[in-house]
């Protein structure tokens, strides 16, 4: 073993360290089964607290609370058919109906083995692909690095189905907030005469505000009342271990297959597990012998679904620690702590701090068997989570949310800087823009500046980002993103349109 892993297992595998992957575990299964509560949710409860502790100890209890999450999504989504998180989505065709034909049991427990074997899987290709991607952009100068940002918010937006527009819109204002103080010649910007925005405007509280408000009231506004709606009582359930492993050896195929496919999308920026859920629930339907038995209760829809989801997060550490591009919305806060604890995620962090890269392995690893244990041991009480209301979490999390953004500079300007981003991110929510766009842009802002003005200063002409071979091939890259998603978009307008104009014809 390398001398590197033996170091981070020792950091890992300390009493102080395991505790934090245990608590934060428990709280993504706890996050990911409430409906509407989201894993990125649960990671942002946590996200203020890592500040105070060591770097390995702080992304160990984000990634524990992330590998977490994704599996307690399919709790809520099994007992009750409301998803926990969009990632468990598909879940919820097979999940539901083998729950109310009396095996809540056995779908659970093939829930949870899928997503434990799903988040192993994905730990390999990390560790397979991760350091190959490095190498290779070890070399990136700053016109790479520019094209790698410009591709990355493109790609997000142009995965916003129907709101390319909106997307770049939001992503360019998420760059325009990191211009707001000082730039790196000490020029003031957009201070507007105030002293407290000289300094700029914190990450956190942004990251925070734009996310969580727009959540908080969604939740509120639908007043869903989950009690009542529980359909199998949670006394009921009991895990049958030997028809469970009987099922997953059956679908080991599907299960290779949707984890793998669940970690290539996580390793594109703004994918995540949604779509990796719907992809790997439509191959595992196109491989089937008996496709028209998905949407029944078979085990095969579970596997797909959640092997995928769960396999997202080693995936989305490939760009978050390989290039310091965030796969997904909990990877722009896994990359916030590990910048805020004076780290510079990208190719020379393998080099540089290859502890800490072990020891995201080994937390992935530890948090996949905790995971795992708790849902199994737990199980009964976990199905009682996804009946807490809307009205008893949303003061609990606004209240966490603006303690941890004071917490971080005990500035009281940063509460108005939370404020400020929750409106903006409640009215891009209710106007359909799409938030993710919006937040890689404050996250990649700063980085897309330093790297543009530092190509232009080694070599004054804008054609240099256009005629290097890697970053020209970049930039074609985003502006075939724009170009697919704007044809994607005319043929979906069209097909909407025809069905306007010919109702009878679509109905056949």
């Amino acid at each position: 073993m390398p001398d590197f892993l033996l170091q981070a297992a020792g950091e890992v595998l300390s009493l102080n360290v395991m505790g934090l992957i245990v608590i934060g575990t428990l709280l993504g299964i706890v996050g990911g089964a409430i409906p509407g509560f989201t894993v990125t949710m649960a990671i942002l409860v946590v996200f203020p607290f890592t500040f105070t502790i060591d770097p390995v100890a702080g992304v160990a209890l984000m990634t524990a609370v992330f590998v977490g999450g994704y599996s307690g999504g399919l709790i809520s989504g099994i007992m009750l058919g409301i998803p926990g998180t969009p990632s468990s989505i598909t879940t919820v065709y097979d999940g539901r109906p083998m729950a109310v034909n009396g095996e809540p049991g056995r779908a659970l427990g093939i829930g949870f083995v899928a997503s434990f074997i799903g988040t192993i899987l994905s730990v390999v290709i990390l560790v397979t692909l991760g350091p190959l991607i490095a190498r290779f952009s070890i070399n990136f100068r700053p016109w790479e690095i520019t094209g790698l940002v410009v591709l990355a918010l493109t790609l997000v937006a142009s995965l916003s189905s129907g709101n390319l527009l909106k997307g770049l819109i939001a992503a360019v204002i998420g760059i325009l907030l990191t211009t707001v103080g000082y730039d790196a010649n000490s020029n003031l910007r957009f201070d507007f005469g105030f002293v407290t925005l000289e300094s700029g405007l914190s990450m956190l509280p942004i990251l925070i505000g734009t996310f969580a408000f727009p959540q908080v009231f969604r939740g509120l506004e639908s007043g869903a009342a989950k009690a009542g709606d529980a359909g199998v009582p949670a006394a009921n359930v009991e895990i049958p271990y030997g028809v469970i492993l009987r099922d997953i050896l059956a679908e080991k195929v599907n299960l290779l297959r949707s984890s793998v496919l669940g970690a290539l999308i996580g390793a594109l920026p703004g994918a995540g597990g949604t779509i990796a859920n719907f992809v790997s629930y439509d191959q595992a339907k196109k491989a089937s012998r008996h496709p028209e038995r998905f949407g029944t209760g078979i085990p095969s829809g579970i596997v797909a679904s959640e092997a995928s989801n769960n396999a997202v997060p080693g995936g989305a550490f490939i760009p978050t620690l390989a290039l310091g591009i965030p796969g997904d919305l909990p990877m722009s806060l896994m990359l916030g702590v590990l910048i805020l604890h004076g780290m510079n995620p990208g190719p020379l962090l393998f080099q540089e701090n290859p502890v800490l890269i072990g020891s995201i392995y080994l937390a992935m690893l530890v948090s996949a068997v905790v995971m795992l244990v708790a849902n199994l041991v737990l199980v009964r009480w976990s199905v009682r989570i996804a009946l807490v209301p809307d009205a008893v979490l949303a003061p609990v999390v606004l209240v966490f949310c603006a303690v941890g953004s004071f917490a971080l500079n005990n500035n009281l300007f940063d509460i108005w800087v939370l404020l400020g981003a929750g409106i903006l991110g409640y009215v891009f929510d209710r106007c359909d823009v799409p938030l993710t766009s919006l937040i890689l842009g404050v996250v990649l802002g700063r980085t897309l500046e330093t790297q543009l003005f530092r190509g232009l200063e080694l070599q004054p002409s804008w054609t240099e980002f256009f005629t290097r071979p890697i970053s020209g091939t970049l930039f074609a890259l985003a502006a075939i993103c724009i170009v697919f998603s704007l044809v994607q978009d005319a043929r979906q307008k069209s097909r909407l349109s025809r069905a306007e104009t010919h109702p009878e014809s679509e109905g056949g």
